[in-house]
Parts: C-alpha cells; structure tokens; sequence
C-alpha cells in the first residue's frame, strides 16, 4: 500500500522525500516542511519521527541527515515518517520560537489549523504524527550545555506512562527524566492519543555535537530493532533516571565558575558554582539544596540578578 506525506509517496519497499505545505511567507509564497516516507517492503507498525520544533536545536536534525541514508526500504517491516525540520521560520533565522507569533512550537501541540503560525504547523505535523504507533520527538537543550536524556512527559499517572518509559529506555541515552511536561508538548498531547511518544533531548550546543548525534542515531536504529521494524537484537541497559529538577539562578551580577562537572553527582551542600567580580573579587558561593546530579548548566558566565545559571535533577533512582 503506497504511503503519502505530503509530496512525497512511496509504495512498499521504496523511499521517498518531499514537503508538506504548511502555509506562506510574508510575501505570499507557499512554504513547506522537508517529510520524508520510508516504506518497508513488509508490514509492519509506523514510527513517526521529527526535528527541530525549536529553531535552534539542530542536533535532532544531524540525526535525521545521518538516519535516512541508512535506512533501506528491503529490510524494513512496516513505515517510517519523517519531518526533518518543523520550526520552519526559526531554523531559518537559527532562533528558538517562532518569529512570527514568538511563539515556542513545543507548546503549541495539538495545534490549530486556523490558528497562529506555530498552531498551524503543530496542526499539520500533529496530524501526521497521529497516524503512527510510536513517537519520537527529536530535541536538544538548546544553546545550554545538558548531558543527553530522554524526557518522559505524560506524567505518572497516564495510562501509556509505562509504555512511554520502555520507549525512553529504549532509545537509551543513558538518562531520563520522569516528569510531566508543561501543555502544548508533543510528549503530552500524543500520548492522550495512545501513542506511545517520547522527547529525546540530546545535549545542548551551538549548532551541533557529534557525539549527542551519535547517541541519537544509534538510539533511533535501537528502537527500530526492538520495535520490530529491523531484523537483529536491541540493546536495552538501565538508565539513570530523575524525577525532578531543581534550578539555581545568579544572586548577583558578576561572572560564574562551576565547581562541579556536567553529570556529575552532587551532595546536599556541596559547592555549584562561584559568583565573582570582572577582576575575581568573590560575591557568592551557590550550593546544592539536595541530593542529586548536575544536568544543565548556561554556557556563557556572564550573568544578571535572578538570571539562569543550572539545574540539579533530584530524587535518582534507575530503570
């Protein structure tokens, strides 16, 4: 049965790319996504995978560039979609949200098709995501250093938590956060669904890291082997996960110097990071409130009062 996303349109055992228009520019002309359609020459269930719902996080889609090439049609059982980039107005210009509306894209899910610019692409790459058995929303920590995770966002209590946790697993990058994300996510609206959907978050950088891609690509070839998309046996370890997430902003004006490295386990107590003057005069020293593991930091040092500066992942425990 041939297979349809947008322009493009594949028969069993064939692959194809193309766009799915999603509205115009300010001048009138019609734009639209990069899709693309694997179609296995066997039946089999559909994943739906895309990237670059936030502008600036451009890991997702060196996965996607380093992925399809490799996927061959004849050793498929059943289908893969592909938006390759949704923001499409922010990955033009290499922004977070949406110039149009200013709007960030991951809040905007299920969208709206009459709506706003990003209601009206979350509308549109909702629809084609709804149409798969499994998620996976492909993210990063934006410009932010992070260690690289899988987020979990339906919460506890949804009845495809479970499912939604063995997809992170999975994907296996090691971490996971547990927690239930704000409204207008993906990772929440696509499981009220019953699709089983996750949101990996592949470090942060500026442009891309080869080595957060590394750990999607080979996160997205294990979960088509356990899935049953691929012949062969998927490795499946136990993650690290948090549940909650404690975050530290400046006291002060001045410049910072973390005491302790990204991923690395923290005491209550111990020493995050240091407040200084531009000529080293020591303003304060910020501590950890609890127990945990160091997940994000900023990357510049430069700081403002109240401004972000990192974020602790509390309650541990693994899967």
């Amino acid at each position: 049965m041939t297979t349809t996303l947008g322009t493009a349109s594949a028969a069993p055992g064939e692959i194809d790319t193309g766009r799915l228009e999603v509205g115009e520019t300010r001048d009138g002309s019609s734009f639209g996504l990069p899709v693309a359609v694997i179609n296995g020459e066997r039946a089999g269930k559909t994943l739906y995978l895309q990237a670059a719902s936030d502008g600036d996080e451009l890991n997702g889609v060196g996965v996607i560039q380093r992925v399809v090439p490799r996927l061959d049609p004849a050793e498929i059982a059943g289908t893969i979609l592909v938006v390759g980039i949704v923001n499409y107005h922010a990955f033009q210009v290499a922004e977070h949200r949406n110039p149009i509306d200013d709007t960030k894209m991951n809040r905007a899910y299920p969208g709206n098709e009459t709506g706003t610019s990003s209601e009206r692409i979350a509308a549109a790459t909702f629809e084609v995501a709804t149409r798969a058995d499994l998620i996976l929303d492909l993210h990063q920590g934006s410009t932010s250093r992070m260690i690289d995770e899988v987020r979990v966002r339906c919460g506890k209590r949804h009845r495809l938590h479970d499912d939604c946790l063995e997809l992170a697993k999975v994907f296996g990058c090691g971490y996971i956060l547990d927690q239930k994300g704000p409204d207008g996510q993906l990772a929440r609206a696509a499981p009220d669904e019953g699709i089983p959907t996750v949101d990996p978050e592949l470090g942060g950088a500026v442009g891309w890291d080869e080595e957060s891609i590394r750990k999607g690509v080979e996160g997205v070839f294990n979960v088509l082997t356990y899935y049953g998309f691929l012949d062969g046996e998927a490795t499946v370890e136990t993650q690290t996960r948090a549940n909650g997430f404690e975050q530290y902003g400046a006291p002060g004006g001045g410049l910072i110097s973390f005491e302790r490295d990204l991923g690395e386990r923290v005491r209550r107590g111990d020493l995050l990071f240091e407040l200084t003057t531009p000529f080293g005069e020591r303003k304060a020293e910020v501590t950890a409130d609890s127990d945990g593991i160091l997940w994000r930091t900023r990357r510049l040092p430069q700081v403002a009062s109240g401004e972000y500066v990192c974020s602790v992942a509390t309650d541990i425990d693994d899967y």
